[in-house]
């Protein structure tokens, strides 16, 4: 493992946090397995949204740059991951089951009966099984370039990622999401942070099966998904035809163009916060 520095962790985290709205703050919530810690920002009484990050080193700070167009018309619930990198406890949810028990102890704490809720990655994956466990808690869900949901990993992806996997390094990260990206310029305070958590001492992530094809035809909310034209992690295509095949009309699907998986949601095309607005607006 390479050697993880809290402080340098903590002061990139705290300098991508600063792009976010000038009222957030910082929640901290109880919960069976640890506090977790969630940015919020918008109007108190604006209906909630929950917003999951990618699994790895993403934590919430890296929808800086949809934050500020959905805190117009939500209040904004962005919450690090338990197990993963960022400011909530390392506590060890140890299945789906128990990995919706912190979820739902998270809006227990934030005094959220229903909301609607996005997510990136595994967050997306997270975000659906909760749709599927809880329907009635949920308004409408945003997918951006889901794992696992509804199509498995390029054998090619996983053999990238390996190496930084096995033994995560900042130079490994770095060289990972340059590949992933194509190289494209990303935000140097973002990069950063994803540098920094490597060796972050997280536990090992929940994973199990996509939701049964079953509990997914029986959906009734609106389902936006939104796969990435330049992702190396999945077939899109195979994502989008899987997806409509299982959830039917009640899920609208679209590429985002010129953008990977990994420079979600960061790095999105700069109309991603108007069309996820729009979607949450119905």
């Amino acid at each position: 493992m390479g050697t993880y520095d809290d402080d340098a962790f903590r002061t990139a985290y705290d300098k991508v946090m600063a792009k976010w709205p000038a009222d957030r703050e910082a929640v901290r919530v109880a919960t069976p397995f640890g506090t977790a810690h969630v940015n919020a920002c918008g109007p108190r009484d604006a209906p909630p949204l929950l917003l999951l990050p990618g699994g790895g080193g993403a934590t919430s700070a890296s929808w800086y740059a949809q934050a500020g167009e959905l805190a117009r018309i939500r209040r904004v619930y962005a919450v690090d991951l338990v197990g993963a990198a960022g400011r909530s406890e390392q506590g060890r949810p140890r299945s789906v089951a128990e990995l919706g028990a912190w979820l739902d102890a998270v809006l227990a704490g934030l005094g959220v009966e229903r909301a609607d809720v996005g997510g990136h990655s595994y967050g997306a994956w997270i975000a659906l099984h909760h749709a599927v466990r809880a329907p009635e808690r949920v308004r409408r869900l945003f997918l951006l370039d889901p794992t696992q949901c509804f199509a498995g990993y390029r054998p090619s992806y996983l053999l990238r990622a390996l190496p930084m996997l096995l033994r995560p390094t900042p130079r490994r990260v770095r060289a990972f999401l340059e590949w992933e990206t194509g190289g494209a310029d990303l935000d140097p305070d973002w990069l950063r942070l994803q540098e920094a958590a490597a060796g972050f001492p997280a536990s090992r992530p929940v994973t199990g099966p996509r939701p049964a094809a079953a509990a997914l035809r029986s959906l009734d909310l609106p389902v936006l998904l939104l796969v990435a034209a330049n992702s190396r992690t999945c077939d899109i295509y195979a994502v989008r035809a899987e997806a409509s095949k299982a959830l039917g009309e009640a899920v609208e699907t679209a590429v985002l163009p010129a953008v990977s998986h990994h420079g979600l949601p960061p790095a999105a095309p700069s109309d991603l916060g108007r069309r996820l607005t729009g979607f949450l607006r119905g």
